[in-house]
């Protein structure tokens, strides 16, 4: 099977975030206990509580389908859709992100990857780079990137996943010498645009911690929308340590918003799911 791309549908970004993103939320949170399958119409009905009508959710599921992220299968006469082998995959290595708590410290030392890539190659240098940038890296160097240490483990199921390991080296390193390793981590990852997306976030999603009382449909519409604005943040910032930050950083707040949206509205939200369509 073609390895399901590993960015844009795989990655959300609240509100704003694209029909598609959203379903594939859904597929992550309530589906894989199914098999990975959801039928049509319970999907039609869930993605009508986020704001997504009926011909965006069809048009979208059509997407993930040529992407390879969802396959048509009929249950009982039933139309449906399950995940991909591909795209269980990565949600599984997805929710050991989103649902790490701790960050990493100056002590965990990092994961070098170094790479050459023939300039016969160049398309595989391209999706080196791309692999590398989504999964939290920063450049250190041309040809090395950077990340903390906790990292080498799905670092290197990824990249031979995709068929790129013949292509890199991965080492871990401690920084020795010399300079501040702050104002080398600024220049290493885009700290201020990272910033900006934390700040975002909490702007949007923080009216959903201040609600005192939340309906079972209001619980699922608002874990949705958080899981999917949150679950490209621990890839933009792969748990830099706070050391390392600027002070007062907003993604630590923008952590603790989450993980107590995740303590409030998780179990509401799956009882509302499993009502909607009898998950059981």
């Amino acid at each position: 099977m073609t390895a399901v791309p590993e960015a844009t549908e795989l990655d959300g970004s609240g509100r704003s975030a694209q029909p598609r993103q959203l379903i594939v939320t859904v597929y992550g949170l309530y589906s894989r206990t199914e098999g990975g399958w959801l039928s049509v119409a319970s999907l039609i009905d869930l993605l009508a509580v986020v704001g997504v009508d009926e011909p965006a959710v069809r048009s979208s599921i059509s997407r993930l389908k040529r992407r390879g992220i969802l396959e048509a299968v009929r249950r009982d006469a039933t139309a449906g859709y399950e995940l991909s082998d591909a795209a269980r995959d990565i949600l599984r290595e997805g929710d050991e992100r989103i649902f790490r708590r701790g960050r990493a410290t100056p002590a965990d030392g990092w994961l070098l990857a170094v790479f050459s890539v023939p300039e016969t190659e160049r398309h595989k240098r391209h999706l080196l780079r791309t692999q590398l940038a989504r999964m939290g890296f920063g450049t250190a160097a041309s040809g090395v990137w950077i990340a903390p240490a906790h990292l080498h483990a799905a670092t290197e199921e990824a990249l031979s996943r995709l068929g790129l390991a013949g292509y890199a080296d991965l080492f871990r390193a401690d920084h020795l010498a010399f300079g501040d390793v702050a104002a080398k981590v600024r220049d290493w990852w885009d700290l201020d645009r990272l910033d900006e997306l934390y700040t975002t976030f909490l702007d949007e999603h923080g009216p959903a911690l201040r609600r005192k009382s939340v309906t079972g449909e209001q619980a699922f519409a608002d874990y949705v929308r958080v899981l999917t604005g949150w679950r490209r943040m621990p890839y933009l910032d792969p748990g830099l340590p706070a050391e390392f930050l600027p002070a007062g950083w907003s993604g630590i707040r923008a952590a603790e918003l989450f993980f107590e949206l995740h303590a409030k509205l998780e179990t509401p939200a799956r009882a509302y799911v499993a009502k909607a369509i009898n998950l059981g």
